[in-house]
């Protein structure tokens, strides 16, 4: 192959392939629909991206051409049903990972939420002993500035993601397992189903299963080892004790594993979630067969991933973080976190719902982890790739949450909103395009200092 085209290409999980074949030499282009950071990143690459739906933009020569196609893109895309009917070699971006992956030696993370800093920590930890390894993440790592690492060594760590039943494609000989929650039910219908695809993927696990406390998955059930971890649950294989949290809002632990203990075990990301994502990550390294210390030195040196607790501003009175969570148990995990950071402090949340199918499906979940904050600024839904669901709206969560500082912002006037509110500790939630305003936010707290 001599192109590589993407329908889709400002995903996250896309623009890292991207990243890979422009690595690997092939002529890299592909369509989005809007302008955004990251599509901008792969400009500054040497990667054409395009916004309009113009099939004049697809490669013309066929035979050498790959289409790598999202799932999220709507079947009426003009360029879709082009390369549909020209018979270009055309495959989904899970089928891409998974035979990039294939032949090498994938370490995998996969589950409803934790799986992209478990992944990029992973990656970190590989870097840092030494043995390096090439990496496809679900977010961009705040050490690297990138959501793809690339290494001669033949060791791939993957993020594996169980929307439309993508992370069947891989075959690792590692992989974690951080939770097994209902999601995408617009995929899977029920929790029953959801829990069956996880089962299906560690029926494809060669070694060994590190799986989240509690998960049902039963050793009967798969052929890798199973071993368990737990934030602390002294049951679990991979465990925390003499757990600390720091001035600076760090933690500091010590892991009890099989093989022992590993002492003072600095976090260098923040909250206790990110202690949990820190077991995952150092049990699937030590089962690879990293040195303990360099898994200890590595969790230390980790800064994390852009939009997971993302402190913006933290100066006297303001301070501002940004997290990526969409999902009721990310919400509730990422506000426990930031109670435990701050204690004492008013904490005010703006949500962006992403989904109408989701919105509608965990309205109650919502709610009641939203009813967490001291005040909700909640906005409209961010559709993505869905159609209006009658009688879906913001609303729906607004009515069920038990606060009485909640208010529904458009978009468009939060920034104004938010010149007239005071705050103390101020946090952005969302999965859609609220990323887009992380920088205002901050540039507008900035100039109260």
């Amino acid at each position: 192959m001599k192109y590589a085209y993407f329908l889709g290409i400002g995903g996250i999980g896309m623009s890292a392939i991207a990243r890979y074949f422009k690595f690997k030499g092939l002529e890299v282009s592909g369509y989005d629909r809007t302008p955004s950071e990251l599509t901008r990143q792969l400009e500054a690459e040497g990667i054409r991206v395009h916004y309009e739906d113009d099939c004049a933009q697809v490669p013309a020569d066929r035979e050498n051409t790959l289409v790598i196609y999202t799932p999220a893109i709507p079947a009426s895309l003009e360029e879709f049903r082009h390369v549909q009917q020209k018979g270009y070699h055309l495959v989904k971006r899970a089928k891409a990972l998974g035979e990039i992956c294939r032949g090498q030696t994938c370490l995998a993370v996969a589950g409803t939420h934790g799986k992209t800093t478990t992944s990029t920590l992973v990656a970190h930890i590989l870097t840092e002993s030494g043995e390096g390894c090439s990496a496809f993440l679900g977010g961009i790592s705040k050490n690297y500035g990138t959501n793809l690492l690339v290494s001669h060594t033949p060791v791939v760590v993957a993020e594996a993601d169980e929307f439309d039943r993508s992370f069947l494609q891989l075959r690792p000989a590692i992989a974690a397992i951080t939770a097994m929650d209902a999601d995408h039910l617009d995929i899977y219908g029920d929790l029953a189903h959801v829990q069956q695809a996880f089962r299906e993927f560690a029926a494809g696990i060669s070694e060994t299963l590190i799986l989240k406390y509690g998960c049902p998955i039963r050793q009967e059930d798969i052929p890798a080892r199973i071993l368990r971890y737990h934030f602390d649950d002294p049951d679990a294989d991979f465990h925390s004790t003499n757990l600390r949290l720091l001035p600076d809002g760090h933690y500091t632990y010590d892991l009890v594993f099989p093989g022992g203990v590993l002492s003072d075990i600095r976090v260098g990301a923040l909250g206790w979630v990110n202690v949990e994502n820190s077991i995952a990550a150092a049990a699937i390294c030590l089962c690879h067969g990293v040195d303990g210390q360099k898994v200890r030195r590595a969790i230390g040196s980790f800064q994390g991933v852009k939009r997971r607790l993302d402190e913006h501003v933290n100066r006297a009175g303001i301070t501002y973080l940004d997290d990526y969570a969409h999902h009721p148990a990310e919400l509730g995990a990422a506000i426990s976190s930031i109670r435990q950071m701050f204690p004492g402090r008013s904490i005010t949340g703006i949500f962006q719902p992403h989904l109408y199918t989701r919105t509608r499906d965990f309205a109650d979940g919502f709610a009641e982890v939203l009813g967490g904050l001291d005040k909700l600024i909640l906005l409209d839904i961010y559709p993505a790739r869905e159609a209006p669901i009658p009688g879906v709206d913001a609303s729906c969560i607004l009515s069920r949450v038990a606060l009485e500082r909640k208010v529904l912002v458009h978009k468009e006037d939060l920034l104004a909103y938010l010149e007239k509110e005071p705050v103390d500790v101020l946090v952005s939630f969302g999965a859609g395009d609220i990323d887009r305003l992380v920088g205002p936010i901050a540039q507008l707290l900035e100039k109260r200092l």
